[in-house]
């Protein structure tokens, strides 16, 4: 059976408990070499990799409601918020 262990985070150095659930877990899954990092540090390496998306604003081509989207709007096509887009995608269905 499993029983938690105290680790050291390679990262800052704080103790972090690697639980029974989580061996077991690791267990299930292969992995053969336990945690180096306590959760906080592995949650910020990996938010650190992430890339925040450009959001542009426009309006609304239906409702003309402010719309965020992912990419750069052009003149030639209309944007939809995403309420609208929603909606469009129903109908066509």
């Amino acid at each position: 059976m499993y029983a938690d262990k105290t680790l050291i985070c390679k990262e800052c150095g704080a103790e972090f408990v690697f639980t029974a659930g989580e061996q077991e877990f690791y267990a299930e899954r292969g992995f053969v070499n336990e945690p180096q990092r306590c959760k906080e540090c592995r949650d910020a390496r990996k938010n650190k990799s992430r890339t925040q998306k450009e959001m542009f604003t426009t309006t609304c081509a239906s409702c003309g409601a402010e719309a965020k989207v992912p990419f750069k709007p052009r003149e030639d096509r209309p944007v939809y918020c995403s309420e609208c887009f929603s909606k469009m995608k129903q109908d066509q269905e």
